[in-house]
């Protein structure tokens, strides 16, 4: 197996482990565990700032390659109606989502924290979503639709 195969496993590992971070912050900061909730957050940060450059890379190896940087859906029947709109969910918000991490982890590092909780409340359920998506995406993609 090749990096080009292995990549998107890996990439899913990432998005997982971000989740498994995004969570932990989440129910450390109802405790009022700041910095703990911070360290889960920097971690949830740096592991979708590693998901992203393997990602591109990734996109960047099989166009190289000539291949399509696109995975073709192989589900039939209800599978691209389930399919689709979450793909296509998950990209749109992935877009938005990181300028809004940006400015939420700004007003924290300012200490403007009225602000930060309501930004984050915007922000957390989007980061969640399309981190949870993107590890659905890969199982749609790579394990129970595999194209041939």
């Amino acid at each position: 197996m090749n990096w080009l195969q292995l990549l998107p496993a890996i990439n899913a590992a990432l998005n997982f482990t971000a989740t498994l971070f995004l969570t932990a912050g989440f129910v450390l900061i109802k405790q009022d565990k700041r910095n703990a909730h911070r360290f889960c957050m920097v971690g949830a940060f740096s592991i979708s700032a590693i998901f992203l450059a393997l990602y591109l890379t990734h996109k960047g190896l099989k166009a190289s390659a000539g291949a399509d940087v696109n995975t073709k859906f192989a589900g039939e029947g209800i599978w691209p109606w389930v399919y689709y709109p979450m793909l296509i969910s998950h990209v749109l918000l992935s877009i938005i989502m990181l300028p809004m991490i940006f400015r939420t982890f700004f007003l924290a590092f300012k200490e403007r924290f009225e602000k930060h909780r309501k930004w984050a409340r915007i922000t957390f359920p989007i980061w969640y979503y399309v981190s949870i998506t993107g590890v659905l995406v890969y199982f749609f993609l790579y394990q129970w639709f595999p194209s041939t």
